[in-house]
């Protein structure tokens, strides 16, 4: 059986009582207007699984999961949509409806390219490990065991080698029957400007980028030669991959990120394989890069506690100081191992065995204790203006802890630090955290984690004050929405401006990916919104006009650099675009 139509789902989930469904799994108490249960999908022993009859909706606070009830059943019963669609109309007894040609095509399509995609890199995985079982990858073969990465591992990870033919695996994918135009689609291959097309990775070591539940969805190509640039050529975002989205390894490990409560979180490939072949601890990837907000709560799924690893210079680079206070502000005990000058994971264990490396996660030190140090280096608290300096550095810090007994306990360790009143610096940081949840005057919006309060309280308004959240999304732009963390969620709910208000909270969790599905029932969960929606409406539109003008004055600066009698016309206009601005922002 083909898609379901809309509608048939809309009357569906009207129907079905979403308390009833979960009670079958879960025992359920009343708290208020929700109920409450011991979480079905991570171990807990105080409740922290909520239920929304109203909205129809489910969230747990523990682990992050959310969703409407076909989610419930999907995650539960380990179904597709289209089986948790029959089961409930099932238990409902509801007749399923008889389906015809043209129904939804816009969604069959959309389901037609995302298989085709995953089943192109299906074939993609099995060349590749084809190759490097077979004559051309001889080399591949002996740098992976010069790495010491054993045949098990090799066989786990799906790693395999792309031979220097400039269109073998196009050649492959075209006899099996995809076209030319969805192959570039999916990343596999590129086109030139001179329209020639030619595989993407050609002379390098295949590493298979999975989804947690399995499928290969991307992959990371490590060049052969030194000289061979760049070193690491990863596919492009593609209608199934977004870099943002996925963490690397999560679907082999996250079992034991479960089992054992925590996660150790690396940089790279092959950090990842040596702290997966030695089983020193359940371990996931960022790759390279800063941790997202999408990232964080697809881990919130599984665990809270994270344990970052990193040498000593990484540790002072941005990307890694971000990932440790997004991780902060959203909640997680994060816990940071520093490993000897010059070493990460794949080089230490290498080196030194698993057991050093797990004596080194045991003396782990958490991640705000290691910041206080950090940031009193240097420092002389005998003098106002070092105290005055630390206490600036952690106060921002601090605010963006969402737990008040925890920030306290932060504060006190500060004041210490500084040699400071406990209750002056607690005043001080209740003070930063009330301005980071309320304000929305600042010129730079206060965020939570990577996403705007503006956000938030839109999001929270478009599940429980439909209407007027669906208003306040009218005035915005496409601009307006461009830089927003939640620019997917917000554009999903602008195309169902047209549809039933009553039905557009549930219709969004549908339409959205699993972790912004979440990352919406989480927002809602919460007793009250951060502001009106108007309000936020109004503060990312300000936002977007700061910006605006941040570019201009960067644009007048560069003219004036060049010459302003040469350029003065130019600079005249842009001068009065920035008044407008201006007005604009004021008013």
């Amino acid at each position: 059986m083909g898609l379901f139509p809309q509608p048939f789902i809309d009357d569906l989930r009207l129907q079905a009582n979403i308390v009833q469904v979960v009670q079958e799994y879960v025992p359920l108490k009343r708290a208020g207007t929700t109920y409450k249960g011991l979480c079905p999908f991570h171990s807990e022993k105080t409740p922290s699984f909520n239920v929304n009859p109203e909205k129809g909706f489910f969230h747990c606070f523990g682990c992050g999961v959310g969703g409407d009830v076909f989610k419930f059943l999907e995650l539960h019963e380990k179904l597709g949509f289209q089986d948790a669609v029959k089961m409930l109309a099932q238990k409902f007894g509801v007749a399923l409806p008889e389906q015809t040609e043209g129904e939804d095509d816009a969604a069959r399509r959309d389901s037609g390219l995302r298989e085709a995609m995953l089943k192109i890199h299906e074939i993609a995985a099995a060349y590749f490990v084809e190759q490097l079982a077979g004559a051309a990858g001889a080399r591949a073969r002996q740098q992976l065991k010069d790495r010491d990465i054993s045949a098990q591992t090799i066989q786990q990870l799906g790693l395999g080698y792309a031979p220097q033919s400039r269109d073998a695996l196009k050649s492959r994918l075209l006899k099996q029957g995809f076209t030319l135009p969805l192959l570039v689609q999916s990343g596999l291959v590129v086109q030139r400007d001179n329209g020639e097309v030619v595989d993407r990775f050609r002379n390098r070591l295949m590493v298979p980028i999975c989804r947690d539940t399995g499928s290969v969805i991307a992959f990371g190509g490590r060049a052969m030669d030194a000289d061979q640039m760049p070193k690491y050529l990863n596919s492009p975002e593609t209608p199934i991959y977004s870099k943002g989205r996925t963490l690397y390894g999560l679907n082999l490990t996250k079992a034991g990120v479960r089992k054992l409560g925590y996660a150790v979180l690396v940089e790279g490939y092959f950090d990842f394989a040596q702290v997966f072949q030695s089983q020193a601890a359940p371990v996931v990837a960022s790759c390279g890069t800063a941790l997202t907000l999408q990232q964080a709560q697809l881990l919130r799924r599984f665990t809270t506690k994270i344990v970052l690893s990193f040498d000593p210079d990484a540790a002072g680079q941005g990307a890694a100081v971000r990932s440790c206070e997004l991780l902060v502000a959203e909640g997680f005990e994060v816990n940071v191992v520093v490993l000897d000058k010059g070493e990460d994971p794949d080089t230490f264990i290498r080196k030194n065995g698993a057991d050093r490396y797990r004596e080194k996660l045991r003396s782990s030190r958490p991640y705000l204790e290691y910041l206080l140090d950090q940031a009193a280096v240097g420092l002389d608290f005998g003098h106002d203006d070092s105290r005055r300096q630390f206490l600036g550095k952690m106060l921002e810090v601090a605010a963006r802890i969402p737990d008040a007994a925890a920030r306290d306990q932060f504060a006190d360790r500060i004041a210490h630090k500084a040699r400071v009143t406990e209750e002056v610096v607690r005043a001080e940081i209740r003070k930063a955290a009330v301005s980071r949840r309320t304000t929305l005057t600042s010129r730079e919006l206060p965020s939570f984690g990577q996403m705007k309060y503006a956000e938030k309280g839109l999001i929270w308004g478009l599940i429980h004050n439909t209407g007027p959240a669906l208003d306040a999304l009218a005035e915005l732009d496409a601009e307006d929405l461009e830089s927003l963390a939640c620019r997917e969620i917000f554009e999903v709910a602008r195309s169902l401006h047209d549809g039933p208000v009553d039905l557009l909270p549930t219709t969004l969790l549908e339409r959205l990916s699993t972790v912004n599905a979440q990352l919406v029932t989480g927002i809602a969960a919460t007793a009250a919104s951060p502001a009106p929606a108007i309000e936020c409406s109004r503060a990312i539109k300000r936002l977007r006009w700061e910006r605006d003008r941040a570019a201009i004055q960067r644009e007048i600066d560069r003219l004036q650099g060049l010459g302003a009698g040469q350029h003065g016309h130019e600079i005249d206009a842009l001068w009065q675009k920035k008044k407008d601005l201006l007005h604009r922002i004021e008013d």
